[in-house]
């Protein structure tokens, strides 16, 4: 019973946060979690961070927004590890709720991270920063603290970590909503991090000269060839292993459709406004059928 409230209450959480969806606000996790697997924690927030805690090593996925934020995610990891346990941190992609509360960790963390995503980093990252910061006046004060640093591990397009009884696999498959979007794989666990690659029922978002439709879709068939029982998604609820091949076929759809559409000479907007009453009927479930940008993507391909 206790069980299925907490399910309940992350549910509408996520909900919430899907039907509000847009800049991250300002907000300070609890250091709450929730089990989804045996080895596999979460903090449910904007965005989720998932723990992954074995006898020798905690993989951190993602840092919350600023320095406060990865304070707490990181003393949350700590007491879900066995004493004296490694502390690895890697980031779904690079934008600042992501990756820029990094500098809250402790020096001696191990912080792991693709190339495409470091370079994405390096060229973007402080800017972006810079506009979160002027958000408002509590996401400046937490973006105070700049002292980000190089990873420690840069990989290419898988990189393993050992973590005593669980192995977490890193993987880059290519760009979807940035060009260096990165998912983890845990192992016994099937448990998928899966970033903003694969949401649930959630409308998918191409940041600037990120992925295209044509290479999410890409990287939604190479997660299908895993083994996948659970998602952790970034800003929805924590679902099944379903949540993958539903994400292909939204796409997929979308996709086909808008192609279509544009062969007939029907504008970007117009198509998006036919669409969008379309898959509201295809998909009735979902709180926000908002494909405008999509749409946009599809057509520019």
């Amino acid at each position: 019973m206790q069980l299925a409230r907490r399910i309940l209450l992350i549910l509408i959480s996520a909900a919430c946060m899907v039907i509000a969806q847009g800049p991250p606000k300002a907000e300070l996790y609890t250091g709450e979690t929730t089990k989804i697997s045996e080895h596999v924690w979460v903090m449910m927030g904007n965005p989720n961070i998932a723990i992954i805690v074995g006898t020798h090593g905690t993989l951190v996925v993602d840092t919350g927004l600023g320095a406060p934020n990865g304070e707490v995610i990181a003393r949350t990891a700590q007491k879900l590890s066995p004493a004296g346990t490694k502390l690895y941190l890697t980031t779904t992609h690079f934008h600042p709720e992501h990756a820029g509360g990094e500098p809250g960790f402790p020096a001696s963390t191990i912080l792991i991270r693709n190339n495409v995503q470091q370079k994405e980093w390096e060229s973007n990252g402080l800017s972006m920063v810079d506009m979160f910061s002027k958000r408002d006046a509590t996401q400046a004060q937490w973006l105070t603290n700049r002292n980000f640093r190089t990873p420690d591990v840069l990989f290419s397009d898988e990189a393993k970590i050992d973590l005593g009884g669980v192995t977490a696999r890193l993987l880059w498959f290519g760009g979807a909503h940035t060009k260096g979007d990165e998912l983890t794989f845990i192992e016994p666990d099937n448990t998928l991090v899966s970033g903003d690659v694969v949401q649930n029922k959630v409308v998918p978002n191409i940041y600037g000269d990120g992925g295209t439709p044509a290479s999410w879709l890409a990287v939604v068939d190479k997660i299908l060839a895993l083994p996948v029982a659970h998602v952790v998604p970034d800003h929805s609820a924590p679902g099944d292993g379903s949540m993958v091949k539903t994400e292909r076929n939204f796409i997929a759809d979308i996709r086909t459709r808008a192609l279509a559409l544009k062969t007939q000479g029907v504008s970007a907007a117009d198509a998006a406004t036919q669409l969008s009453t379309e898959l509201k009927a295809k998909y009735p479930d979902w709180p926000n059928m908002n494909v405008t940008g999509f749409v946009r993507s599809i057509f520019a391909e």
